[in-house]
This record gives structure tokens, sequence and C-alpha cells, in this order.
């Protein structure tokens, strides 16, 4: 890598955004397991090896995919420089009049409640409207998972419906809220 050049996509004052490498498995599983309670009934990132490298391997591979590790800049230790403190990922990616994708994501322990997610959704929201050249992205989140739901308002995603029954997850179908988020709500005039 050329000197100055940045290992991130892009930047705010306390994140970075990259994708997902194959060589993040170690601290990323360790990072879910500490992460298991803050986690459940919600989500289940990869723990193992082997399951982080069948789950890095689609976002790395599969076209529809795009998988984006959120990551401290500048750490309260020098150690803390380029943690990982969360995951945001970008499935189901349709293009052609579509041009949309639809969101997953997660903090972990040691990074929640702290604002680098929210911090990491808008890099990851604005470089899916630029470089990625999306029209449209979606979040589904159970309705009871305060936190998911206070980041994507936060970050300008408005509600557009509830889904009963929409997703398996915990070995049952859950109820979904659907929010979204468009390109013209991110760049129009007077948007942020």
């Amino acid at each position: 890598m050329p000197h100055n050049a940045s290992r991130y996509l892009a930047e705010a004052p306390r994140v970075g955004i990259r994708h997902f490498t194959y060589g993040d498995g170690a601290e990323f599983t360790a990072r879910a397991r500490e992460s298991k309670d803050l986690h459940h009934p919600w989500l289940f990132p990869p723990e193992s090896a082997q399951a982080y490298t069948a789950y890095a391997g689609r976002l790395i591979e599969d076209p529809t995919k795009a998988g984006f590790l959120i990551c401290e800049k500048g750490g309260v230790r020098e150690k803390d420089d380029g943690a990982i403190a969360g995951f945001i990922n970008i499935n189901n990616i349709v293009e052609g009049g579509f041009q949309s994708g639809a969101l997953g994501y997660g903090a972990f322990a040691h990074a929640a409640g702290r604002g680098l997610m929210r911090e990491g959704l808008d890099l990851v929201v604005r470089y899916a409207f630029g470089p990625m050249r999306l029209h449209r992205l979606e979040i589904n989140v159970q309705p009871t998972n305060a936190a998911s739901v206070a980041l994507a308002r936060g970050c300008g995603f408005r509600l557009e419906g509830f889904s009963p029954k929409m997703l398996f997850v915990d070995g049952a179908w859950r109820d979904h809220e659907r929010w979204a988020i468009t390109a013209e709500m991110v760049t129009g005039p007077g948007r942020r």
C-alpha cells in the first residue's frame, strides 16, 4: 500500500470501513463469542474458524453480497487502532431497475452503545449509494430489537411497513419491521 494510502474504503472521525478478508477470522470469531449475550436472540455471527471461512467466503465471492467491517481508528490504546467494532453486510443485491440491497448488521460487545455503528452505517450507506451505485437499502429488524431500530432511525431510514412471520430466526418465524433509505434521502437538496 502506498504511503498515506488509507486501508479503509471510507472513514469517519472514529471508524473506517473495509471489506472482510479471510485473515480476519480469529478476531471476528473471538468478538462474536464475547458478544453472544448481546446478539441473542437476534443475531448469530460465526464463532468458529470453519464457520467464519464459509461466512466470509460468501461475502467475498458472491456478487449479490458485500460485507463491511467497522474498525476503530486511533482507539484509546494504540493496540485498539483497527480493532473490529462491528459489521454491516449488504445482502440480496439486485441490479438493473431495482439497484437495491438488504442490510444486516451487528456491533460487538466492546463497541456497543458508543456510536461507532452509527458512524459505520452512515459510511456504508454513502458507499452503497456512491461507488456501488445502489439506489435503495432496506433493513428488516425485529420490533423488539430496540438497539437495531434506534440505529436504523438514527441513520435516516424510514419505517415502511410490518411483515408478520417474515424471517426464520432462532428456531421460529419472526415478525419484522421494514426500514428503508434511498439515495435521494441522503444526497438530495438539504440532505446530509
